[in-house]
């Protein structure tokens, strides 16, 4: 029988074995896109099961029905699930998410080629996330060929809405009781082990005027104007937020983002509607519904100050924070363990300004990390920016970091 050292050096040996076949597995998923929006996902779930069946691995394919899957704001899901069950004992899930947002402009590389340049593999979801349906599913891989567990489940799971807020993925698959693990991983970056994240409120506005010809100003209500105003009003409150710290290392403050706005019909015309969206990230000390509700105060008391104007407000989405559960402790023991052997360097655990699938997860009372392969942070890896790109050595340590901690936590 091996020894735990000589389980560890053996795993390490056939990942590095079988490397070259795990990045051309990543490309093959990197070159099916999954903007998101629009969220057409089921072609990119249907090619994973497809690639994970070369490797003898079966998956579930869970298709959310169609009405479901656009009141979420998506065209098509369908969640994957890989059983490998060992014998009697606890069941640890691995969860990686292939929903992107498009990759707009400026690439040098093509986004859905899987380019591979001086170390890096480029493409959308080169590094969130498509990159961990690579790390886990050839850490279990390794798990099997060389530790051979009999004891316990691994399960891997492939959802297509993390961007979205995970309603018709994890969300869905825990309400209708296709998982429950004991304890899950989901993908992240392979310098820290995450333990808590922001909580994110999404929120539609349209602010409401009276189109009239740019000849006759007065004749109809400025929506750009007032709108303007609410920004600024919304925008004053980042200054407030700077002064809220939270206690959880990593995370600093809440801040406030309006991404996206259009309105207007002409140059000519004085606008009658004009929408944003704003995004505010709110710290894990945070309560979500007062944040929400002073949120709607400013805006309903500004717009009330220009005669004329009306404003709709609508939720988009609301994500809470992850709080760590207690249960979490051997995960985060074994990650730690085995990426400081690895990686050569110490692996903290932290919080992430971040919003994921996890705290679905710990919502539930099942105890969760966040851990993959990645860079030390996002802005590193260009995640969601142009070139977006992966340093392959990174994947390769992640995996073996996945690889020999689930030979501890289920043994």
């Amino acid at each position: 029988m091996m020894t735990n050292s000589e389980t560890y050096t053996q795993i390490d040996t056939w990942i590095d074995a079988h490397f070259e076949e795990q990045v051309r597995f990543l490309q093959a998923l990197i070159q099916v896109p999954t903007d998101t929006p629009p969220g057409n996902n089921t072609p990119h779930a249907l090619r994973a099961a497809e690639l994970l069946s070369q490797f003898g691995f079966d998956s579930e394919k869970h298709e959310v029905q169609e009405d479901e899957v656009k009141a979420a704001g998506l065209q098509s899901i369908t969640n994957l699930v890989v059983r490998r069950k060992y014998g009697v004992g606890k069941t640890v899930l691995l969860n990686a998410h292939g929903d992107v947002v498009p990759p707009g402009e400026g690439w040098t590389h093509d986004p859905y080629g899987g380019e591979i340049e001086n170390g890096k593999i480029y493409g959308r979801a080169a590094a969130v996330s498509k990159c961990d349906f690579s790390t886990y599913a050839f850490a279990v891989r390794a798990l099997e060929a060389v530790a051979k567990p009999t004891a316990g489940s691994v399960e891997l799971l492939f959802t297509y809405d993390e961007e979205f807020g995970g309603e018709v993925g994890p969300a869905w698959l825990l309400k209708h009781k296709i998982i429950h693990p004991d304890l899950m991983i989901a993908a992240g970056f392979s310098y820290q082990v995450i333990t808590a994240h922001n909580g994110c409120l999404q929120m539609e506005v349209t602010v409401h005027g009276k189109m009239a010809h740019a000849a006759i100003p007065d004749s109809g209500v400025d929506a750009m104007q007032a709108a303007v105003r609410i920004l600024s009003a919304l925008y004053e409150q980042n200054a407030l937020y700077k002064k809220i710290t939270s206690n959880v290392e990593g995370i600093s403050h809440p801040y406030l983002n309006v991404g996206l706005i259009e309105g207007g019909t002409n140059t000519n015309v004085v606008p009658g509607r004009v929408t944003f969206k704003l995004d505010r990230r709110m710290i894990p000390e945070e309560n979500p519904t007062e944040v929400e509700a002073t949120l709607r105060k400013i805006i309903t008391d500004t717009a009330a100050k220009t005669p004329g104007v009306s404003v709709d407000i609508k939720r988009m989405l609301l994500a809470n924070a992850m709080r760590p559960l207690a249960g979490n402790k051997p995960l985060v023991d074994a990650i730690q363990k085995h990426g400081q052997t690895v990686f050569g360097e110490l692996i903290p655990a932290l919080g992430t300004p971040l919003y994921t699938d996890v705290r679905l997860f710990c919502e539930a009372g099942i105890p969760g990390v966040i851990y993959g392969a990645g860079p030390r942070t996002v802005l590193e890896s260009n995640a969601k920016r142009a070139d977006e790109n992966l340093v392959l050595e990174d994947l390769r340590r992640a995996t073996k970091v996945i690889a020999r901690s689930l030979s501890d936590l289920l043994n």
